[in-house]
């Protein structure tokens, strides 16, 4: 009872008292706040397009609801604003968010430069020497062209609303703000960590999505992220790959296989037919030598043709296995790119994915064959192709050619230079006269369609035969003697005078071409083709006969004796 008495004895303050204490409390609160400080807020109703803040004064201040931009407020929510006006004639207390949030960001960006801590922007347009950035608030940066991007700019305009991490390189807010942004920079950083991210994450053999992002002449740059991998052409197929853009296209998401990593050389290669077997593991359960198999021609080079039995096994057909017969000097005569062909296996390696085919194999060898079409003494009119010193090729057959030597173009009167009597284009008549299909070789002769004049004169006359001529030639050892068959026989110049008092030169300068001869055979060998003559043994014949026959006519009538005749001899020659 006694608590409650001096409770009542307390006399309450009157209500303009209240008024006038809580109005002291609230200026009070105000005393260390000046006008354009950032205080703190509190958000106490939404009416229209009006925020009401409770900023700890008598009165809320009013915000027009823009201010807040997308992210409209709730009341209860804490906001920062900036005192603008303590109070008004009317009793308000005059805030900005607007300005409270300029101040706090550029403090933040303030602090971005020291620490050297990205920003946000947005390009908003290109510039002389660059583009403009809204980094927000109204506050605006230069970004230089050349800090632009890591590659260089070749269309501005495809960077005009772009948003993204900048940089701040300068910073100046004496008089006028001037801001100079980077983003190479922080592209690079920011590419370098990513690739470090997936070096330490990922393993060789794993599969990673990337985009196709330029082409080269060796492969495609494939995009990971930022940083690039190399999908090499020869590991876009276990094929033939001449294109790159064969298999895949510019912009293209595609998942690849890691085949090769190199942190410290920041090499990243990538493949996509390692999402298949290589086929050269199954190649012998499919291929075995001498198989005769289909196949695509890929390419052509001076040396063959490579041909595709199937993705990723690919052979060459050397230009030596093209055909028996032709003279294959290009391979493009034969072939071109895209033909299907059927080929033998000639040999393989397996390690070395090599495969070994030949064309002709797959058809029939001529050569074989060609005792057949072409046997010993067949005669026939064909085309002389090629004509050299040792004589002249004849075409039988396309890719055969049969081969006409110096020795057979006649059996008399050697013939010392071919391409004087044999022109390429003419045809002329042959005969077959050897044959090898081994060494793929045929021998034709002109001289044999006619008997051999040589084995005609064998059977007319033989050693000791008398046989009459025309020189047809004076040598220093010897005359040459024209006789029937168009044979030459040699008489040597010791066996031209039977005179043993006439020197042989003396006796060989009394012999001129054209003069008529009579000559005994001394030595014929017609495999050799050789004819020994003798003016000599001739004379000395006949006068062996002459003494033979005076002897046996004279003994018997007069007679007179072989010493006599021999006396008669020597006068005659005295007085001759």
């Amino acid at each position: 009872m006694e608590n409650k008495e001096v409770e009542m004895d307390v006399a309450a303050p009157a209500r303009d008292e209240f008024q006038t204490q809580l109005q002291e409390q609230y200026l009070k609160s105000f005393e260390g706040l000046e006008e354009g400080d950032l205080i703190d807020g509190k958000v106490v109703q939404l009416a229209g397009d009006f925020v009401f803040i409770d900023v700890g004064y008598k009165s809320e201040g009013k915000i027009p609801v823009v201010e807040f931009g997308d992210a409209v407020p709730k009341v209860g929510d804490d906001v920062k604003v900036i005192l603008i006006k303590k109070e008004t004639h009317s009793g308000e207390v005059i805030v900005s968010k607007k300005r409270a949030d300029e101040k706090v960001f550029w403090k933040s960006i303030a602090v971005a430069f020291k620490e050297h801590q990205p920003v946000e922007g947005k390009i908003e347009k290109e510039v002389k020497g660059g583009f403009e950035v809204d980094l927000g608030h109204g506050l605006k940066g230069f970004l230089p062209s050349s800090k632009a991007d890591i590659q260089r700019i070749e269309n501005g305009e495809e960077f005009v609303g772009l948003k993204s991490s900048f940089y701040l390189e300068r910073l100046y807010s004496e008089k006028k703000i001037n801001i100079i942004l980077n983003r190479r920079k922080w592209l690079e950083e920011d590419i370098d960590k990513r690739r470090e991210d997936f070096f330490q994450s990922v393993q060789i053999g794993d599969t990673v999505k990337g985009t196709v992002k330029s082409f080269t002449s060796f492969g495609a740059f494939i995009d990971l992220g930022g940083f690039d991998g190399l999908l090499h052409i020869n590991d876009m197929s276990w094929g033939h790959v001449t294109r790159p853009k064969d298999y895949v296209r510019k912009g293209q998401e595609i998942e690849l296989k890691v085949i090769r990593l190199e942190p410290e050389e920041k090499r990243i290669n990538l493949s996509l037919k390692h999402f298949s077997q290589d086929p050269w593991f199954s190649f012998e359960e499919k291929y075995h030598l001498n198989d005769v198999v289909k196949g695509k021609v890929t390419k052509l080079t001076d040396y063959g043709a490579f041909i595709e039995l199937e993705e990723g096994i690919e052979g060459l057909a050397h230009i030596s296995e093209f055909s028996w017969v032709k003279k294959v000097h290009k391979p493009e005569d034969m072939l071109k790119a895209g033909d299907l062909v059927d080929c033998m296996v000639l040999g393989y390696d397996i390690q070395a994915g090599k495969v070994s085919l030949g064309l002709k194999q797959v058809q029939d060898n001529p050569w074989d064959s060609i005792n057949e079409h072409y046997p010993l003494g067949m005669r026939l009119t064909r085309k002389i192709v090629k004509v050299t010193n040792a004589g002249a090729f004849i075409e039988l057959e396309e890719g055969i050619d049969g081969f006409l030597h110096i020795d057979d173009l006649a059996w008399t009167g050697r013939v010392k230079n071919p391409a004087s009597v044999l022109h390429e284009g003419e045809e002329i008549e042959v005969v077959v006269i050897e044959s090898s299909p081994e060494e793929r070789n045929i021998r034709l002769g002109v001289k044999q369609l006619s008997e051999d004049p040589w084995r005609s004169f064998a059977r007319a006359f033989h050693v000791g035969s008398i046989i009459e001529g025309v020189v047809s030639n004076v040598t220093d050892f010897g005359v040459f003697v024209k006789v029937q068959g168009d044979i030459d026989g040699l008489v040597k110049k010791q066996d031209l005078s039977s005179d043993r008092d006439e020197s042989w030169d003396d006796a060989l300068k009394k012999f001129t071409p054209g003069m008529a001869v009579k000559a005994v055979v001394i030595d014929l060998n017609p495999d050799r083709q050789k004819l020994g003559l003798s003016i000599r043994d001739l004379v000395q014949r006949q006068q062996r006969e002459e003494i033979s026959r005076f002897i046996q006519n004279e003994e018997s009538e007069n007679g007179f004796t072989i010493g006599d005749l021999l006396k008669v001899r020597d006068t005659n020659k005295k007085n001759s």
